[in-house]
């Protein structure tokens, strides 16, 4: 019991032992914040790419592409049902997006994706705008212009499609869906805003409907066609159905480009996607499959002096069934296109772009940048802790202080029987209530600083621009990581109290070795 009462009476009682608690809690503060930080993005990286990507991917890394992509899709699936949920091919190639209006030309990625597909394979459709209050609405297919009109009580509609998706939606929105729906810039949901008004489009038009040619949808990455914001939301610029023009790059099956001019194809901008990596979203625009494939003239063609050419695909995204391995699965899916390969040789002109076709998981696919940032998150966690090391050395200190001011005390606790282990018990145990209260100090001060981290952000860039501590343009993510997870709270609040306890034995060992005569006559 005497060891319990001198343990908290020199924690309350002793002021320099608050010096000692404020270096545990900054420093056990401090580290969680970097691990939580590092962890997140580290998690991002690995959430973002297995949504983008699917569980399996098929390439060749060249931009011509690879043929026969269908057959061996069509054998995946007839041949692996209990493994193979959905695989799609996917075309990669550049370009540029025009928006005539502003004159505004950009260089992207022109991504050409079978959309139905693409849900069943990845998250793509968890970033679309449109397609989340107007479910079901935003497609590839060539389509006209949405125009609102008056409906018979005057207020102010979409054409009939539109308004009962939004119905829908609204019928399962939370109370959160609907305040953040409200926080869009240019809500379309009290106004014009993001879509054609009457008087925009035919003259004299009052009701709700559908104007202009149709042309084939685009979906935009969000930093294209749009202006984040200091709050984090987005301003965006154009109407849906917004007309834009994309200059494309054919190139032939042996990799040169096609010696025609660059074709200009317009398209009507359907939706813009988000999918929270800033290089994705400020280069990617996603176009129908098979009408980008003929634009690029990668589909299949009949040379008139030739044999035929088979269509080709950039890459074909697979989709794994639940519990099954993915790496299991692409051994199998390797040792299959192999032999599809060996089959198909003599059917194409290129059969290097078989030859060289790899199947990766997402995370090999990934591997370079994943790895890239867990030796970072583990280099800077060991800085942190390398920092921390000054808390050890700061409770050593104090407590050494200690003991020589109560040399006394010591004297007379050893005096009426206390044993060696139980006066060093003494401090250690002070050590230990150190770290408790400085770690629970630190676990609190992390938390709630890696919660609001973002906001406190905003508000550094707000006072000056060159305060801002985390650009999407070097750190890819548009936000920072803000979740902090249990078992990192728990490892450094036990760490805390170890090395509070570490610093601590130096003074306990001298305290211990005390003699009581000596002690009583020292003071």
């Amino acid at each position: 019991m005497y060891k319990l009462f001198l343990c908290l009476r020199y924690l309350f009682k002793r002021r320099i032992a608050f010096f000692a608690i404020a270096s545990v809690w900054l420093c056990s503060a401090m580290v969680l914040i970097v691990i939580s930080v590092m962890g997140g993005f580290l998690d991002l990286v690995k959430a973002r790419s297995r949504g983008l990507l699917g569980d399996l991917v098929m390439e060749n890394s060249a931009l011509q592409g690879f043929p026969f992509y269908q057959e061996f899709i069509d054998e995946l699936k007839r041949d692996m049902p209990d493994e193979i949920a959905e695989a799609t091919p996917v075309i990669l190639n550049y370009g540029l997006i025009r928006f005539p209006n502003g004159n505004i030309t950009k260089p992207v990625q022109v991504v050409g994706i079978r959309l139905e597909e693409t849900y069943r394979v990845n998250d793509f459709r968890q970033g679309l705008f449109f397609d989340r209050y107007y479910p079901g609405t935003t497609m590839l297919a060539p389509q006209q212009v949405p125009v609102l009109g008056l409906d018979p009580a005057g207020k102010l509609v979409l054409p009939p499609e539109l308004e009962a998706a939004h119905a829908e939606w609204r019928k399962t929105a939370t109370p959160e869906d609907l305040e953040r729906a409200k926080k869009q810039k240019g809500a379309f949901f009290d106004g014009p805003g993001l879509f054609y008004s009457a008087n925009w489009a035919e003259e004299g038009r009052t009701a709700p409907g559908w104007a202009q040619d149709e042309l084939p949808g685009l979906i935009s990455g969000i930093d294209i066609c749009a202006k984040r914001l200091p709050d984090g939301d987005y301003e965006r610029y154009y109407p849906r159905g917004y007309q834009v023009l994309l200059t494309l790059l054919p190139i032939t099956p042996r990799g040169t480009l096609v010696d025609s001019s660059p074709p200009k194809v317009a398209f009507r901008l359907v939706d813009d996607s988000s999918t929270g990596v800033y290089d994705i979203d400020s280069l990617s625009v996603y176009v129908d499959f098979d009408i980008i494939q003929e634009y690029l003239l990668m589909n299949a063609q009949q040379p008139e002096d030739g044999p035929p050419i088979p269509a080709r695909a950039t890459q074909v995204q697979i989709k794994a069934k639940e519990g099954v391995d993915p790496y299991e699965t692409r051994d199998r899916i390797r040792a299959r296109w192999d032999r599809f390969m060996a089959a198909h040789l003599d059917q194409t002109s290129e059969p290097q772009l078989l030859a060289e076709v790899e199947i990766k998981t997402w995370e090999e696919k990934q591997a370079k940048f994943i790895q890239a940032v867990e030796k970072e998150k583990v280099l800077v966690t060991i800085l942190f802790c390398i920092i921390s090391l000054v808390a050890v050395l700061l409770v050593g200190c104090i407590f050494y202080m200690i003991v020589q001011q109560k040399t006394r005390d010591i004297g007379i606790v050893k005096s009426v029987g206390a044993t060696y282990a139980g006066v060093a018990s003494i401090f250690l145990m002070y050590g230990a209530a150190v770290g408790v209260v400085g770690g629970i100090l630190g676990m609190v001060t992390g938390a709630i600083f890696v919660h609001y981290i973002n906001d406190i952000q905003d508000l550094l860039t707000r006072v000056h621009p060159n305060l801002q501590v985390w650009s999407p343009e070097v750190y890819t993510f548009s936000r920072i990581p803000n979740v902090v997870k249990g078992l990192d709270m728990a490892v450094i609040f036990a760490v805390a109290i170890l090395a509070s306890m570490a610093g601590a034995v130096v003074a306990a060992t001298k305290a211990a070795r005390v003699w009581p005569v000596e002690a009583l006559r020292y003071e």
